[in-house]
């Protein structure tokens, strides 16, 4: 099945909006409407199996394109909208991308001058103004066959396209909707981006079951966050780390709010820090937190927690979602015994194809069905997972494996602390030493370098307690909410 019929599926013809906000209040009915005009237009156009690449802020147009094109029969590429010319254009080449759609301001920051293959915001009007002309029959869609190319952030290496199937995308949304248990009350604030699977996730969940979205774009105004929450009624929220380390501690306002309507909330992206964990329940304790994890290879979502484990298994991402398997082992393959780090492997309809043109990489990722994360981790005697690090992460202190997630936990658990991260730097006595950058808010600003030091003396061994220690003004991260780590 085709997954756009698939999510649609019970909701297509409602009155119902199915986007809410200041800027746009969209109904499923005119939504598909819409979608369904699109795809005809591209099949007439082009054909089927072409690769487009869509970049744009969340929004209607978006929603549209991104449907639209998977409908069609074609394969959609999303990026991020402040995607740097070269690697657009390096992407682009990749995926021998015929036809594009860009929001006016993504292609006059691209500084696109042409008008032609180019589909944006604006002169998609040209298209839905046309009578509806051509093949409405779409065909049945085989599960496996190509649906979107995710390209992965880059940041260390060269980014892969990660392929994902029709399948995989109706697998993972039936798992995430019954461990959250959605419905067509369902209403969520959305601060991730669209381009990210996360995100993707959130639009894929709440449209099958019929629910309602409310697109913000300006989470770093965190009184429009708080204003949709209770303006709209929002039963959901979805962040990364980033986002509840600066709701929880950038200022007093989130924390004594009363949110009426808000029934849980769900962090992924990384390892939220326990502190802030405890602080969530603390403050809000009828709130449902999931602590989840997930890979784009796995086309969003592997584990979670569920809120009542909480805090008796705080600091655990949980165990397999619906229909996946995880298991940790070692270098041999082999299942770790309780309590000894290994890797994490998943098994599920949800895992990727493999990454595009990339033959040796999924090689190297996919193995006898199993999708190698990359994420070291242990399981307790109730097999609940526990996260330590990715095994890029790991720094080699004169000799010793050191996890920057540990120091960064302690550090962050002092209430000045915003945020912090451990980065190795090269060192002629110890090979890599460690440098701790830390973000503070208003209360923290008279803290010293000797302060942190003195703090992570008592909760560390020595050798783990950062060498250099610098204090910056706001946390580094990127569109996804996600942190930059630079060495």
């Amino acid at each position: 099945m085709n997954c756009v019929d698939y999510l649609f599926k019970e909701s297509r013809t409602k009155e119902k909006l199915l986007i809410l906000g200041v800027r746009e209040q969209v109904s499923y009915g005119e939504i598909v409407e819409k979608i369904e005009q699109v795809a005809v237009w591209l099949k007439k156009t082009i054909g089927t199996g072409e690769n487009i690449m869509l970049s744009s802020a969340n929004s209607s147009f978006f929603i549209i394109a991104y449907f639209a094109i998977m409908k069609s029969g074609n394969v959609c590429v999303p990026l991020n909208p402040a995607i740097e010319k070269e690697q657009f254009e390096n992407i682009s080449g990749r995926t021998n991308t015929s036809i594009y759609f860009l929001s006016q301001l993504v292609k006059k920051r691209l500084n696109i001058i042409t008008d032609e293959n180019i589909i944006t915001d604006e002169s998609i009007n040209n298209i839905l103004l046309q009578k509806k002309e051509g093949d409405n029959n779409f065909g049945l869609t085989d599960e496996n066959e190509l649906a979107q190319i995710i390209f992965t952030s880059g940041s260390t290496a060269e980014p892969k396209g990660v392929m994902i199937s029709h399948g995989n995308i109706i697998a993972n949304t039936k798992s995430i909707i019954e461990y959250l248990k959605l419905s067509d009350n369902d209403i969520i604030e959305v601060v991730l981006p669209f381009y990210y699977c996360y995100g993707l996730s959130l639009l894929h969940t709440h449209v099958k079951v019929g629910g309602a979205l409310v697109l913000n774009n300006n989470f770093m105004f965190l009184g429009s966050v708080i204003n949709d929450l209770l303006k709209y009624k929002c039963t959901g929220f979805a962040g990364v780390p980033s986002h509840f380390q600066i709701l929880l501690r950038k200022s007093d306002s989130f924390k004594k709010t009363i949110f009426p309507d808000l029934k849980y909330v769900t962090q992924a992206g990384g390892k939220l820090p326990v502190p802030f964990i405890k602080e969530f329940i603390d403050c809000f304790p009828k709130i449902n937190f999931f602590v989840m994890y997930g890979q784009t290879e796995a086309t969003a979502r592997l584990s979670y927690l569920p809120p009542q484990l909480l805090p008796a298994k705080i600091g655990s991402i949980g165990k397999g979602i619906p229909d996946v398997e995880l298991k940790v082992v070692d270098e041999n393959n082999n299942e770790q015994k309780i309590g000894a780090v290994g890797e994490i492997i998943a098994k599920g309809k949800n895992v990727m194809l493999g990454y595009y043109n990339d033959y040796e990489s999924t090689k190297k990722t996919i193995k006898n069905g199993w999708l190698f994360t990359g994420d070291l981790a242990f399981r307790d005697e109730e097999g609940y997972i526990f996260l330590q690090a990715r095994a890029k992460e790991i720094i080699k202190v004169g000799g010793r494996r050191v996890s920057p997630k540990e120091i960064e936990e302690v550090i962050l658990s002092m209430p000045q602390i915003i945020d912090c991260t451990i980065v190795p730097v090269a060192d002629e006595v110890l090979g890599e030493a460690l440098k701790a950058i830390v973000v503070p808010n208003d209360e923290g600003k008279n803290l010293k370098v000797d302060d942190i030091k003195r703090y992570c003396s008592e909760r560390l061994s020595g050798y783990k307690i950062p060498t250099i220690v610098e204090f910056s003004d706001d946390v580094d991260i990127v569109a996804t909410g996600k942190k930059v780590k630079k060495k």
